[in-house]
């Protein structure tokens, strides 16, 4: 538990007060979370909506939430009364669908655009040419009861650091190029084998699981 804390405290102290670091709690235990909790960090993310219903109940009303996997429409209605940022919004669908659930409770949801910056096939998200459409658009000013704060991107699982920094790079173009009219705040890339990278290219929410809690398994 020690080494968890102290993992915690190195990443934060380097990256600084301008980056949010959201300690991706997928599959660990509820005392692990609360190891860190207990130091004062807030900020955590799960991906399966199961897991993060039983976490939500379990642990202290004050955590931050953030829902980080690929979310299914049939699922909105559960998260949105405490979710406190949705990562993967990656299609108007999920984006009505929010919006639909969110005038229920007259709750504004905080979401981001999830942006498909590789190429691989697993990877959800819209392509920047959508990406750019919507932004370009008044789609987004249609829906009273989503409120888009920024983007996010997943880079390819590669040890290529010239193929990360060009997909971080093109989502930062994108991020930049919009974020006054749309009044954005977050850009949130890079995860525990690629944050340092995602930093240089201008995030400042980073998604860490195993450099915090350790290898799974």
């Amino acid at each position: 538990m020690r080494l968890i804390k102290n993992n915690l405290n190195i990443i934060k102290n380097a990256l600084g007060d301008d980056v949010i670091v959201v300690a991706v709690s997928k599959t660990k235990p509820t005392d692990e979370i609360m190891k860190i909790y207990d130091q004062g960090h807030i900020d955590f993310g799960e991906n399966k909506v199961q897991e993060l219903l039983i976490k939500e109940k379990e642990l202290p009303k004050n955590i931050n939430w953030h829902m980080i996997g690929h979310l299914q429409r049939n699922k909105v209605r559960s998260i949105i009364p405490f979710v406190y940022l949705i990562h993967s919004v990656d299609s108007l669908r999920l984006i009505n669908k929010i919006n639909e659930e969110g005038k229920k409770i007259n709750k504004k949801i905080k979401v981001l655009l999830q942006v498909k910056i590789s190429d691989a096939v697993s990877k959800y998200g819209f392509n920047l040419s959508e990406i750019e459409k919507i932004l370009n658009s008044e789609v987004l000013d249609n829906h009273k009861y989503v409120k888009v704060v920024g983007l996010m991107g997943m880079a390819t699982f590669s040890n290529n650091e010239t193929i990360i920094e060009k997909e971080f790079n093109a989502l930062q173009k994108i991020y930049d190029k919009y974020k006054n009219t749309h009044k954005f705040k977050t850009l949130s890339m890079g995860m525990s084998g690629d944050y340092k990278i995602a930093i240089k290219n201008g995030s400042n929410m980073v998604r860490l699981g195993s450099v915090i809690f350790g290898s799974r398994g």
